[in-house]
């Protein structure tokens, strides 16, 4: 089982990846609503992945992830996105993302994903 923190401007979205996770055997530590407060809460609640949209106010998903990455090289941060952001993506993989998800998603993908990791 895998402690999870969601990272997502859109609140429906964080509910929505928190009620897919759990019907599954992960537990959700935290969520942010920008880069800025993710970073915070990481160093507070230590998750084992996190999910980490790229566009967000404040502090975007790409800073966000690199200063996570700076306090845990081995951090596994998974990068959710919306179609046409293929830049990105590629650029937070670059970065040490451990993958990423493409919205809209599907609830095995999203599931699929994290067991990768967990």
């Amino acid at each position: 089982m895998a402690k999870i923190m969601i990272v997502d401007d859109a609140a429906f979205m964080r509910i929505t990846i928190k009620n897919m996770l759990k019907k599954s055997a992960h537990e959700v530590v935290g969520e942010a609503e920008n880069g800025k407060v993710a970073i915070e809460r990481y160093k507070q609640l230590t998750p084992d992945i996190v999910t980490m949209d790229i566009t967000m106010p404040e502090l975007d998903g790409l800073h966000a992830l690199r200063e996570i990455l700076a306090l845990n090289p081995s951090a596994n941060v998974i990068m959710v996105s919306a179609m046409g952001q293929e830049a990105m993506v590629r650029e937070a993989i670059m970065s040490g993302a451990k993958g990423f998800i493409v919205k809209p998603f599907k609830e095995e993908g999203i599931l699929s994903a994290i067991d990768k990791l967990a």
